[in-house]
């Protein structure tokens, strides 16, 4: 971790102050997530939150659930309980101050190739007793990923979350990134910088809306493309 504390310490000279790990784990038929990579990713995240902080860069921590596979919202839940769990006794342990960090997670769906696609409705229910079971009311602000969803339905998801969510003691906000980007690319294409803003711009009020829970469905337009890629990695 000495390596990482160096990293830190030249960003945060250099104008950084936030920081990103990404810990990614799989649901499986096959007995994925193991226990062993369940408790070596949350001590990875613990380590990595406290080596950044000490050299005051604000870590952004992120369990990511992958969207792959065929388990049902039930199964996704009870796994990302137990990371989410795993993740914050980890970060206790390590001394991380919790007040001064930040929760990027899934939120709680089913595997793309479930069956039973839920509703955002049901989706926000999920995803709200996962986070209300697991994260204290300490971290200010849980910003979700996109993790494969559609620009539309990232922003109707968080919509529906952020509706259900009046007494909830975080901010519930979002870091997307293909959610955020593909209409913008798209549109842009390497020339037409007025037409990517445009697409941008009309993103990124959808997903300020759906923020604060007032996303009108389909008032903001996108290009509808299916972004879920299995077995994605950057």
């Amino acid at each position: 971790m000495r390596l990482l504390q160096e990293r830190a310490a030249r960003y945060y000279a250099r104008g950084a102050r936030f920081a990103k790990w990404r810990a990614v784990l799989r649901i499986s038929t096959d007995g994925c997530p193991s226990e062993l990579s369940v408790r070596e990713n949350a001590w990875g995240l613990a380590r990595y939150a406290r080596s950044v902080q000490e050299q005051g860069l604000v870590p952004i921590v992120e369990p990511e659930i992958l969207m792959d596979g065929v388990h049902d919202i039930e199964t996704t839940a009870a796994v990302q309980e137990w990371v989410l769990r795993s993740v914050y006794e980890a970060l206790g342990v390590n001394g991380v101050f919790l007040e001064g960090s930040l929760l990027k997670p899934s939120m709680t769906l089913p595997g793309m190739a479930c069956a039973t696609p839920p509703s955002p409705e049901q989706a926000a229910d999920f995803t709200l007793r996962t986070l209300e079971r697991t994260v204290p009311a300490a971290v200010p602000a849980i910003l979700f990923l996109s993790g494969g969803l559609s620009e539309e339905e990232a922003s109707v998801y968080l919509n529906a979350i952020n509706q259900s969510a009046a007494a909830a003691p975080w901010h519930l906000g979002f870091s997307y990134g293909r959610a955020l980007q593909q209409s913008c690319i798209k549109h842009w294409a390497g020339s037409d910088v007025a037409a990517g803003q445009q697409a941008l711009l009309a993103r990124a009020r959808a997903n300020g809306q759906a923020a604060c829970g007032l996303y009108e469905p389909g008032s903001e337009p996108s290009d509808g493309t299916p972004l879920h890629v299995a077995n994605y990695s950057y």
